[in-house]
C-alpha cells in the first residue's frame, strides 16, 4: 500500500499528497501548532486550530483564513470500499502509533480513566503535531512511551484496561 493521502479542503477540493511532497516542504514551527511555510516566493502562516486525529479531521488557518481539512489514507479508503464500520474503534483495547514520529507530550498516567476523544497524547510526525485521542471511554492500563521517545509505525503506545 503506497504512503500517499487525500487531502479534502472545505468538502469540495480534493488534492493527492505524497510524503515526498510533505518532505519537500519548505515549513518551519513557529510555536506550539503553528508553523511558517513558503511556497513559490510566498509566505503562509498556518495554524492547527483543532484537531480529531483518530477521524482524521483538522481545522486550519492559513493567513487567518479558517479551513476545515480531512486527511484519507489509502487504507482508510480500503476498510471503507469493504464496508467494514468505523464505529469498531470503541472495541479498542489499544493504541498503536500510525506513523512513524516523536512523542512530544503524553496527558494521561496509568490507571487514570479517560473518555472518548480526551487528548492521550501529542506525536510529532511528518513536521506536523498530531493529537492522539481515547477512542473510547476506559481506564489506561499501560503507557509504553514516555515524552522524548521516537517510536516506530504500529509502535505500541497506550493500553487500555
Amino acid at each position: 500500500m503506497d504512503n500517499s493521502y487525500t487531502v479534502k479542503v472545505d468538502g469540495n477540493f480534493d488534492f493527492p499528497l505524497s510524503e515526498d511532497a510533505i518532505s519537500g516542504l519548505d515549513i518551519i514551527k513557529s510555536g506550539k501548532g503553528s508553523f511558517h511555510m513558503l511556497k513559490e516566493d510566498t509566505s503562509y502562516h498556518v495554524e492547527i486550530v483543532s484537531s480529531d486525529f483518530n477521524k482524521g479531521l483538522y481545522t486550519i488557518s492559513i493567513n487567518g483564513n479558517e479551513h476545515e481539512v480531512s486527511i484519507r489514507t489509502p487504507l482508510d479508503d480500503l476498510i471503507e470500499k469493504m464496508g467494514f464500520a468505523t464505529n469498531g474503534a470503541k472495541n479498542v483495547d489499544s493504541i498503536s502509533a500510525p506513523m512513524p514520529g516523536l512523542i512530544l507530550d503524553i496527558s494521561v498516567e496509568e490507571g487514570q480513566e479517560v473518555q472518548e476523544d480526551e487528548q492521550l497524547l501529542v506525536l510529532e510526525a511528518m513536521k506536523m503535531e498530531n493529537i492522539i485521542t481515547s477512542p473510547r471511554n476506559g481506564v489506561i492500563k499501560k503507557i509504553s512511551v514516555k515524552q522524548g521517545d521516537a517510536v516506530d509505525k504500529k509502535q505500541l503506545l497506550i493500553e487500555f484496561q
